[in-house]
């Protein structure tokens, strides 16, 4: 997407199963994702948006779950999320002291485009991730503003850029820079085919653990670029999960668990200061807002085919983890901190990853 060199350009193939045409999220058909990047000097952040599908997601909910592996982080939504089952807003990402400013967008997006909120029905519940860019970004600044918010929710695409942008503009991944990345598989059942798509907002992890494809890539940099890395992990993942396959909220939450299989790959022991926060939803039902007049009838697939979909989170996780490193630009923020872009380290000392 947009011609940047993602892992697979380096002759690193993550996984058994096929990926879908994008190798992105937008696999899922219906899902679309937007970047409002915000990259001046000590301003390094921005918000990444996720809309699940095409329509009125509050009068037609999607099966949704939340689960945190490590609860070192601060989401907005998913205390109801996890008692519904429920997904009925798009999807925002951000820096951590953006969180407020960017729900309350959020959620005048959703009254202007339901006049019945809060009047002949509840409320709304807004979905909000973040993860903590301060290193690179003046975070106490809080540069993002309410236009930035309804331009990256506005302007969604099924092509979008990764790495340096977005959320992800003053995010970290194992001591290089980070940020967004994405993947997907293919599931291939008797009754059809399914996708699963991943996006993560990377920022978490210690260079020296670094792995791609078991290989400890991430130690061989270490030991060539002979600098004082701070072995300290103080970050966090967003991981968003997408599928169209049939399934229940409680399966659902069996499947997204799982990507902790795919993050783990890369070389992450999910450290004391490091956040990891999965929200997932699947397109293959609508929940509609008003009781409707007969019973609702979801359909889900058998107990005994979900470890193929256990398998393919893994997959995309991992693969969207190293396509969020080896997409990122090299930046100078605040106070002139820097964090080296993985793509030139391994050309300058000549390390390769297969």
């Amino acid at each position: 997407m947009f011609n940047q060199k993602r892992i697979r350009d380096y002759g690193v193939e993550i996984g058994r199963l096929k990926t879908g045409e994008l190798n992105a999220i937008t696999d899922v058909k219906g899902v679309t994702v937007g970047h409002v990047t915000l990259s001046e000097k000590s301003m390094q952040t921005g918000v990444t948006a996720i809309l699940p599908h095409q329509g009125n997601i509050f009068k037609e909910k999607l099966i949704a779950s939340s689960h945190v592996i490590n609860g070192f982080g601060k989401t907005m939504g998913t205390i109801q999320m996890s008692e519904l089952g429920t997904l009925e807003t798009p999807i925002l990402l951000t820096n951590t002291l953006s969180v407020g400013l960017t729900a309350d967008v959020l959620i005048d997006y959703m009254l202007e485009n339901n006049p019945e909120i809060g009047r002949t029905t509840g409320t709304v519940n807004p979905i909000v991730g973040e993860c903590n860019d301060m290193f690179l970004n003046d975070v106490r600044a809080k540069f993002v503003k309410p236009e930035d918010v309804l331009q990256a929710l506005e302007n969604t695409s099924t092509e979008f850029k990764e790495g340096s942008v977005g959320a992800g503009t003053g995010m970290l991944c194992y001591s290089l820079k980070g940020g967004i990345g994405s993947a997907s598989r293919i599931m291939e059942m008797e009754q059809g085919k399914y996708t699963i798509g991943v996006l993560v907002l990377s920022n978490f992890g210690i260079l020296s653990d670094l792995l791609v494809k078991g290989k400890a890539v991430g130690q061989e940099l270490k030991e060539a670029i002979l600098e004082s890395y701070k072995e300290e992990d103080k970050g966090s993942i967003m991981i968003i999960v997408a599928t169209d396959l049939p399934v229940s909220e409680r399966q659902l939450n069996r499947i997204i668990k799982r990507s902790v299989t795919g993050l783990s790959r890369t070389g992450s022991i999910i450290t004391n200061g490091s956040g990891e926060v999965i929200i997932g939803f699947s397109t293959a039902s609508k929940i509609p807002h008003e009781k409707p007049e007969h019973l609702q009838s979801i359909i889900q697939i058998h107990e005994e085919e979900i470890d193929l979909a256990f398998r393919a989170v893994g997959e995309a996780t991992e693969e969207a983890v190293l396509n969020s490193l080896v997409t990122a630009e090299a930046i100078i923020g605040r106070d002139g901190n820097e964090r080296p872009a993985f793509k030139d380290l391994i050309k300058k000392f000549d390390i390769l990853l297969n």
